[in-house]
């Protein structure tokens, strides 16, 4: 996959952070020479997300590494699977190691739990989205596996989509004069702003709004919502979300459910990268 400066540049970084001038280990023990194969196996159940940028691990380390793909992004991957064979010279293999397993884990547990929440509400036509409760530094990453899978990325910052949250209606001085300047300075855009309570809701709806998140309201209310708006404005709902609640939350009728637990809260997953002969 292609990857903008960005991601080139925070893996860059995170091998900086891991080598340093160098492996110490590495360099007193194995000939420059010494030339390995190794391979990376699954040690529990997941979904498999991340391997692309495995690979630009290994080429930053050393282009002469080659890695072999053995399955694909987002497939769900057993205990012992061998996921990729990666050859070249030893030292480059184990230089990258660490950093090609921290991303693969953690985008991969990512793409595990977000897959449990999306199966959780199929048949719905519910969309699971993420939020921006990400590790600062490492947002692409971790909505990249959010998408593999199978959810949606909510905005991916502040700069490209209008979410009126209770702060800015705070400063604003309300949801309406907050909706009305937002529509004069940019018309084009669709408008989400965060209620929460059925006053808000309706404040919301008068005003036009796009999108209505409904930030931690109970069920009882939350169905009392989608009656109230009936398809009049998307509803979204936040805040608290769970596996124990995300199929009852769908089963409300809204249209959009973002959990920033898919992030900030998935557990990275156990994966293995072994030498096994020299190369």
């Amino acid at each position: 996959m292609p990857f903008d400066p960005f991601i080139q540049e925070t893996i860059r970084r995170a091998l900086a952070e891991d080598v340093g001038n160098g492996d110490i280990t590495s360099e007193l023990i194995i000939d420059l020479s010494a030339r390995s194969r190794a391979v990376f196996r699954a040690k529990e159940s997941f979904v498999l997300a991340g391997m692309p940028f495995v690979q630009e691990v290994f080429h930053q380390v050393d282009p002469e590494l080659t890695l072999t793909i053995k399955k694909k992004e987002g497939i769900s991957v057993k205990r012992g699977d061998l996921l990729a064979e990666a050859a070249g010279r030893t030292r480059s293999l184990l230089m990258a190691e660490r950093t090609a397993l921290n991303i693969l884990q953690r985008v991969s547990g990512i793409a595990t739990l977000t897959r449990q929440f999306v199966e959780a509400v199929k048949g719905t036509g519910v969309r699971i989205t993420d939020t921006r409760k990400t590790t600062p530094g490492f947002r692409s990453f971790e909505k990249y596996g959010v998408r593999i899978g199978g959810g949606w990325n909510h905005r991916f910052g502040l700069y490209d989509g209008v979410l009126i949250k209770d702060n800015h209606i705070a400063a604003a001085g309300g949801i309406a004069k907050a909706i009305d300047r937002t529509r004069r300075a940019h018309h084009l855009l669709n408008i989400e702003v965060e209620v929460s309570s059925l006053k808000e809701v309706e404040e919301a709806l008068n005003a036009r709004a796009d999108v209505i998140m409904l930030d931690n309201m109970d069920i009882t209310d939350i169905r009392r919502a989608v009656a109230f708006v009936g398809k009049r404005a998307l509803l979204e709902v936040s805040g608290g979300v769970s596996l124990a609640t995300v199929a009852d939350l769908a089963a409300t009728g809204v249209d959009i459910i973002s959990s920033g637990a898919l992030t900030h809260s998935a557990r990275a997953v156990d994966i293995s990268m072994k030498i096994v002969r020299k190369g």
